[in-house]
């Protein structure tokens, strides 16, 4: 997945503003008929050098936003909850005509607070306006720095921008819109096993199988020296030119740990409950660390919840890999979570399992206990299915709900960094406002 930056429009949104009036002109013709009426030379001289004003301004603000180009780059388009990522506005006059002065106005996400910009309240909602004056040269470039504090996951869209610009006089002046759009990521924070209270060793327990582990020739993990006995179709030609003596492929076990994340996104029993903004962001972070941790050892690591892309009907579903994007792609869809559950994460479990291997480990990460979710997972484990539940809920699971079960309570994970988020209930209208994150954007 990719943050895409549309390209700069300047001809939409073309608008005028004027202080020039009839007022002008009739003072204009009136020194210059007086003048030359009278023969007084100061009339005439005053009404053609107003003339001459005028029609120098009028040039002058016709061609002030051509050849104009307007920019904004973030140092990273990814970040992560708690770091400052520095953003810069370009601003790039092409041609010989100076621009007197450019008042830059551009959408700003209000969550995303500015350090060293000065913003205003917007029409719109969960937006700011930053205000920005440049003046440049010809064939100058400008350049402003802020830094941006990433202090909530999400999407966030930077624009569209307003630029206006006019003659020195202050006789006219044009503005222009700039609809292009620049959307920055910020990832959930992650955290290590022993911060959440998870055991570093087998936290997810031993993979046991009566099935051997056989290399596959297909997959390549390294070279080292060649020994006696290996076979000649594994001798890795390239690396032993390179080594000036024989060289043996590392091959990779085709039998591996499989994890596949279930993040249940409500955190209340029904959705017309509303949402508990602060659990939903703890169950996030805890199914980012555990995605990490998965990929870490290398293991293929997949992600499912019980929701949906904002303003789209597509799932929150990304399957078991270890490609080298794969961590980065359920970063992203975790980034995109919002609170609204398209289906209850029992029915999401029993429904994902049957596509899933059979050897896989299931994690269920919520931050809400139903019955129906571990009558759920008592029916998959008498299966045959490998589960583990780590539930963020104030209560224990009931001792010996989950027989044979590996299961984590973890009441307080996470919950030190997210303290200025509500750990009350919103109604989920009030939190659908502010989703900003039209998936299409991508």
């Amino acid at each position: 997945m990719a943050v895409h930056r549309s390209s700069t429009a300047w001809h939409i949104g073309k608008s005028k503003g004027t202080q020039y009036n009839d007022a002008w002109s009739a003072v204009i013709f009136l020194f210059i008929a007086v003048g030359y009426a009278f023969r007084i030379p100061a009339l005439k001289l005053t009404g053609l050098l107003l003339l001459a004003l005028v029609l120098l301004g009028w040039a002058w603000y016709r061609l002030s936003l051509w050849r104009l180009r307007y920019d904004r780059h973030f140092a990273e388009k990814r970040a992560f909850v708690g770091e400052e990522i520095e953003l810069t506005l370009t601003v790039e006059n092409h041609k010989w005509l100076p621009v007197s002065w450019l008042r830059l106005q551009d959408d700003f996400p209000a969550a995303l607070p500015i350090k060293g910009g000065k913003t205003q309240a917007s029409s719109k909602p969960n937006t700011v306006i930053l205000n920005t004056v440049f003046a440049l040269l010809w064939f100058e470039r400008v350049e402003r720095r802020y830094l941006v504090p990433c202090r909530q996951r999400g999407y966030f869209p930077f624009g569209p921008a307003t630029l206006a610009a006019g003659d020195p006089f202050g006789l006219f002046s044009q503005q222009k819109r700039e609809n292009s759009t620049t959307w920055f990521i910020i990832y959930p924070k992650i955290y290590t096993l022993t911060a959440l209270g998870l055991p570093v060793k087998n936290p997810f327990g031993v993979v046991k199988s009566d099935i051997p582990l056989f290399p596959d020739p297909i997959r390549t993990v390294g070279v080292r020296d060649y020994c006696p006995g290996d076979a000649l179709r594994f001798i890795h030609w390239k690396a032993t030119a390179q080594q000036q003596r024989l060289q043996t492929k590392v091959l990779e076990p085709t039998l591996s740990h499989q994890l596949v994340i279930f993040l249940n996104v409500a955190t209340m029993a029904h959705y017309w409950h509303g949402v508990i903004p602060r659990q939903l962001e703890r169950v996030v972070s805890v199914a980012a660390s555990v995605a990490d941790y998965a990929a870490g050892q290398r293991w293929p690591v997949g992600l499912m919840a019980n929701g949906s892309l904002p303003r789209s009907d597509q799932p929150l579903k990304v399957l078991p890999g270890r490609a080298p994007g794969q961590l980065t792609l359920i970063m992203e869809m975790l980034a995109a979570v919002t609170p609204v559950a398209s289906m209850d994460i029992d029915q999401l479990l029993l429904r994902e399992s049957r596509q899933i291997a059979w050897g896989a480990t299931l994690v269920v990460v919520t931050a809400y206990l139903s019955e129906a979710l571990l009558q759920t997972m008592r029916t998959l484990h008498d299966a045959g299915r490998r589960l583990t539940l780590i539930a963020l809920t104030e209560a224990a699971p009931a001792e010996g709900a989950l027989p044979g079960i590996t299961v984590y309570h973890l009441p307080d994970a996470a919950d030190a960094d997210f303290q200025d988020i509500s750990d009350q209930a919103v109604s989920l209208e009030a939190l659908q406002r502010g989703l900003q994150v039209p998936w299409e954007a991508r």
